[in-house]
């Protein structure tokens, strides 16, 4: 690789145009006219406008973005996470075209983006999964059907090609199935594309546990350990740690262990992560989906392992072998928030505009990962992560002490963010004792955010 095309936006970008620095690679970026001002414009070697605002017409132009990799001579594509990262037929058509994708190939994405294709992959791995239907479903009456004789209420409307939360609903009662089918399947179709509709169980107390998994071409696979992911507000994670305060170590092993022998199986190339939901009362798992790309919440695993998750997803994609093996420091801890452009007192409406006032806090064992500046106009056409602020420590208790220090100390103005809310977060007794599951936060929130 020599000139790699950055297909993305934001923080991610920004990430993956150091990393090229760092390699030694030219980058090119690629910006929406709403994003003239945004720094990994500036970051790349390169740089030019996509289209206008709206995704479809910028981020999720795959012919453009072809186009503009061919017109400006470059070998490699990296997707990041969101907009196009889960594409199979991105990736299709990047190879295609000569261009090395940087991340899974087009048949495992495929796979493992099919969510009925994805639960036949772990059951023939011998994983448990959570019980759903046989296919997905384009119109209501028939899934509503399917719904009533094969799973029962609750259930969970899933995105049959998506993930981050969109094209996502719980339906409580089959009267109320209709109107949530409808909306979560026009909300898949703007954000991905497709509106297919996967139907699953729900469980409304248990935890959302991830492992981080690796692959090359030479038949390496590894995994990193776990991620806790159990602080959600309607299928959007906001905290993200390791390891899992609710696991023990058999239980981990064991999740690692079926991690491995899904990628093992599906001859998995690059990063990718492993989703389970797991029920502390039982200490029973179930396979849910697999993500194949890098996830907002890598860096809690870099913090623990000492790794870069990035920088390996350019160099297993230039055919290198794996640069480490199965491992997660044990005595090492990290945390995660998500800093987002959201409003939590007013039910996190979304809060663009100008921040007048941008200065993250640093320190010892504090890690800000952000595209953000004093004085950045925030763009109402995108997700509103503004930063991510990870701490580490020796354990879980000093995490949580030096995140209360680097919330207080994190200034922003001119635009509501989720710094305030996360600092009442850390306050309740729950969260301390790490007593949360995934929907914690809408049976807590007047609590949590008063």
């Amino acid at each position: 690789m020599r000139r790699v095309l950055v297909a993305n936006r934001g923080e991610i970008a920004l990430r993956a145009i150091r990393v090229c620095r760092r390699l030694g690679l030219e980058s090119v970026a690629v910006y929406s006219s709403a994003d003239a001002n945004s720094c990994h414009r500036w970051a790349a070697d390169h740089a030019i406008c996509i289209g206008p605002p709206p995704p479809k017409s910028s981020y999720l132009n795959v012919g453009a973005l072809i186009e503009i990799a061919g017109a400006l001579k470059c070998d490699a594509i990296y997707p990041g996470y969101g907009f196009l990262a889960e594409n199979h037929a991105f990736a299709e058509r990047s190879k295609e075209t000569g261009l090395t994708f940087i991340g899974p190939d087009s048949d495992s994405i495929a796979r493992m983006g099919d969510k009925v294709a994805a639960r036949q992959a772990a059951a023939a791995a011998g994983i448990p999964v959570v019980p759903g239907s046989e296919h997905g479903y384009t119109a209501a009456v028939p899934a509503k059907a399917a719904a009533s004789t094969e799973i029962g209420f609750p259930l969970l409307l899933k995105a049959s090609r998506g993930g981050g939360g969109r094209g996502m609903r719980v339906v409580e009662r089959a009267e109320d199935f209709v109107v949530q089918f409808e909306q979560a399947s026009a909300e898949a179709l703007a954000a991905f594309g497709n509106a297919e509709i996967y139907l699953e169980r729900f469980f409304p107390q248990v935890r959302h546990i991830e492992i981080q998994v690796f692959g090359d071409r030479h038949g390496n696979y590894v995994h990193l350990g776990e991620r806790d992911c159990s602080v959600q507000r309607r299928h959007q994670k906001l905290v993200e740690e390791a390891p899992s305060p609710a696991l023990d170590d058999a239980t981990r092993h064991q999740m690692a262990e079926a991690a491995i022998a899904l990628i093992s199986g599906l001859k998995y190339v690059n990063a990718g992560t492993v989703e389970f939901i797991y029920d502390p009362s039982s200490g029973k798992f179930f396979f849910i989906e697999m993500n194949t790309r890098i996830q907002v919440e890598h860096p809690v695993t870099e913090m623990v392992t000492g790794t870069d998750l990035v920088a390996e997803q350019f160099r297993i994609a230039a055919g290198e072998r794996l640069s480490f093996g199965s491992s997660f420091a044990k005595g090492r801890s990290a945390i995660e928030f998500r800093i987002n452009a959201e409003d939590a007192a007013r039910d996190f409406q979304p809060s663009p505009g100008t921040l007048k006032r941008w200065r993250p806090p640093n320190g010892p064992e504090v890690r800000v990962d952000s595209h953000a500046y004093e004085n950045y106009a925030v763009p109402p056409y995108y997700d509103s992560m503004l930063a991510k602020l990870i701490v580490s420590g020796p354990d879980r208790a000093s995490c949580v002490e030096t995140a209360k220090s680097a919330l207080a100390r994190f200034q922003v103005s001119g635009i509501a963010t989720t710094v305030p809310f996360h600092a009442r977060l850390l306050q309740q007794k729950e969260f301390a004792r790490a007593e949360v599951d995934t929907s914690w936060i809408e049976r807590n929130f007047q609590m949590a955010a008063s």
